[in-house]
């Protein structure tokens, strides 16, 4: 070997071989969170619970009743029958027998949906404050619209219709009033004067005239409305008082609890 010459090392050549990248398998449930970087098309399990935090679901009240529920649509159909009895009772002036009769049938039907609406929303649960409110409402506008329309046509007095058409709108204010504080539901004499009110306006309606003069039946229906407005003056009174009282408690209960301490 001349001299000055460096030997030459054989160095061995080391080979570094890389594995192929595996594809990323579509992530489950149960697979940890790390992983779902790999795969940016899936959600994330931290989304997946984000989202499922975020999800608001209604679940209605235990105990409260739809709104739309048999009681409340046959007082909404007592609304709807008032136009169309008007309409027939002042058909031809009122002379005409077809049309009272038809006018009787359409008021019976109507006052009878007073009847039953109250009794299915006892029974099956169906109280809602709609139907508290909406009930009286709908009496009163069938009622009103029968004596208006009765006096319109000269067969009552127009100082009936005026006693109870101030009462029953007195009434009426009077529960909107207390309204915050609770309802007033219907006393058993209001329940009577409507029920007394309705056969006396079912006998006006009637198209006895054509039957001929009779002194007896105009007899018994003027002392039955007689009887009908008496109750309508006792009852009125009646539900000023228990508004004054229901809104003296509810006042009182605020203050208590407001009260400091």
């Amino acid at each position: 070997m001349p001299s000055g010459s460096v030997p030459s090392a054989s160095v061995p050549s080391v080979s570094a071989e890389v594995p192929e990248a595996e594809p990323v398998a579509a992530l489950g449930p149960d697979q940890p969170v790390e992983a779902a970087a790999a795969c940016p098309d899936q959600p994330s399990a931290a989304a997946e619970s984000e989202a499922e935090a975020l999800r608001i679901e209604v679940i209605p009240l235990p105990g409260s009743p739809p709104l739309l529920n048999a009681a409340n649509l046959l007082t909404l159909l007592r609304l709807a029958l008032v136009p169309v009895f008007i309409a027939f009772l002042l058909t031809h002036d009122g002379q005409h027998t077809g049309w009272r009769l038809a006018a009787t049938a359409v008021f019976a039907v109507a006052a009878l949906t007073d009847r039953f609406d109250g009794q299915i929303a006892r029974r099956r649960g169906l109280v809602t404050r709609f139907g508290t409110v909406a009930d009286p409402i709908a009496d009163k506008a069938l009622m009103g619209a029968a004596l208006i329309g009765l006096s319109a046509l000269g067969e009552l007095s127009w100082w009936v219709t005026i006693v109870i058409a101030v009462r029953e709108l007195g009434v009426t204010a009077l529960r909107f009033w207390v309204l915050r504080h609770g309802v007033i539901a219907a006393s058993r004499g209001g329940k009577l004067k409507t029920l007394v009110q309705s056969l006396a306006i079912g006998l006006y309606v009637l198209p006895l005239n054509a039957l001929g003069p009779d002194s007896v039946v105009d007899w018994a229906r003027w002392w039955l409305m007689f009887l009908a407005v008496a109750l309508t003056v006792i009852t009125g009174a009646d539900y000023v008082l228990r508004a004054l009282r229901l809104r003296a408690s509810g006042l009182a209960a605020a203050r208590a609890v407001t009260r400091p301490g």
